[in-house]
């Protein structure tokens, strides 16, 4: 054998061993992509279900109404000066009830009305960091009035920035909400709009506190770098962790910042992005952020291939997210159907109408009042006794109302129903 036909022998073999590792490469992507699209239900559980229940979120304080909090501090996160951070410790000297995070708090404010005096409003905010006995701590961005328009400014956002300082006493009440991130090993992708990385600093400081080695990865989508919410601290925890993934968005950087320097992609949140960042791997996507990224996103993550199970989201509106696998409660579908609500205490018997929204809007329509606060299901002042008959959801709620009673900002009769309003 010559030294030639030598070298082509193993040239030959060194090209036939390079297929071979492409083809396995390939084949176990593709299962990875199978697992991606089918998988899902087989590897999720349902949030709220004690197997994904942390130790340290089991009930261990007072957790029914609301309850007196100091703030210890407040801080500034972001060069615009737009978002603070409230740290919350109680005022009673009590242990703090835990949370999963993700979860939120809900707030009674006494906010100054229009005529000079105060007026009670409910309000509820996410938690910004992970779990500690020591305090709770919240992240607000105030919500100015928008330009060339007759809409005020937020009014709790601007409490909270205008008139509580340290030292400051507020009502809350404990932890709730079913957007949390669960204890398993599978890879997790955060997706953040503005002032949606609330939850997710929250679930990512758990995350690499718990559970280092867990593939993570944040996409985190803002207009410029004035909006980044504590950057230092993440980008420190990019260094850190070789297995979190930072991915800094913006859709309209200021002249002097530079992509690969400054942040990572220039334009906002897509799957198309995602789709070039990301392995084919099984993904859990939980994505918070304004619903107009939520209405394109958390579609397309479904055309992709992704399984419903694996998409988990809390937007500005969460009942305005169409989900196309989503199961919705049935409701009436026509005027004709015979279904009456009652609300026993006003004294008033109506026929229901599909086309009334849901049993808050239908009884404000009717001149009924009744006790609201966020309107989504989140803060449960509209909590209200059934008397008979039932009531459906087409969204799960996030707060869980007591036995026999409902939320009336998102439910809708499903038979004749009497209400204790």
């Amino acid at each position: 054998m010559t030294s030639f036909s030598l070298l082509l022998w193993i040239a030959s073999g060194i090209v036939l061993q390079l297929a071979l590792w492409l083809g396995i490469s390939f084949w176990r992507h593709w299962l990875d992509y199978l697992a991606l699209r089918g998988r899902g239900p087989a590897l999720h559980v349902p949030a709220g279900q004690d197997a994904l229940r942390a130790p340290e979120a089991m009930d261990n304080g007072p957790r029914q109404g609301f309850r007196t909090f100091r703030v210890e501090r407040k801080v500034v996160e972001d060069a615009a000066h737009s978002v603070c951070s409230f740290y919350l410790v109680p005022d009673d000297g009590q242990p703090l009830p835990a949370f999963l995070p993700g979860q939120f708090l809900t707030f009674r404010l006494d906010a100054p009305a229009s005529a000079g005096d105060s007026e009670q409003i409910i309000r509820c905010y996410s938690l910004s960091d992970a779990p500690c006995p020591d305090y709770y701590r919240i992240s607000i961005k105030r919500v100015p009035a928008p330009l060339g328009s007759d809409v005020p400014p937020g009014r709790s956002s601007n409490y909270f920035h205008d008139r509580v300082t340290a030292g400051s006493l507020l009502q809350v009440r404990a932890p709730s909400g079913h957007f949390h991130i669960d204890r398993g090993d599978t890879p997790v992708v955060l997706v953040a709009g503005g002032i949606g990385i609330t939850p997710m600093l929250s679930m990512l400081n758990w995350c690499l506190a718990n559970q280092p080695g867990r593939e993570l990865w944040l996409f985190y989508g803002v207009r410029d770098g004035r909006e980044l919410v504590m950057k230092a601290h993440l980008e420190a925890l990019a260094a850190e962790h070789p297995d979190f993934h930072l991915r800094l968005c913006f859709s309209n950087p200021l002249p002097e910042e530079i992509v690969g320097r400054d942040y990572q992609h220039r334009g906002r949140i897509d799957v198309n992005l995602l789709r070039m960042q990301l392995p084919f791997k099984p993904y859990h996507f939980y994505i918070c952020g304004p619903t107009p990224m939520m209405e394109t996103l958390v579609p397309a993550l479904e055309e992709w291939g992704v399984a419903d199970s694996h998409i988990h989201f809390e937007a500005f509106g969460p009942a305005s997210i169409k989900r196309k696998q989503a199961q919705t409660a049935p409701v009436a579908e026509a005027a004709d159907t015979g279904i009456v609500v009652t609300f026993a205490r006003s004294g008033k018997q109506l026929p229901w109408r599909p086309d009334a929204g849901n049993l808050l809007e239908f009884a404000e329509a009717n001149g009924i009042s009744a006790s609201y606060g966020c309107r989504a299901g989140s803060c449960g002042t509209c909590q209200t006794a059934i008397r008979a008959g039932e009531v459906s959801y087409r969204e799960p709620p996030d707060f869980d109302p007591e036995p026999g009673s409902c939320l009336l900002c998102v439910g809708v009769p499903r038979t004749s129903v009497t209400l204790e309003a």
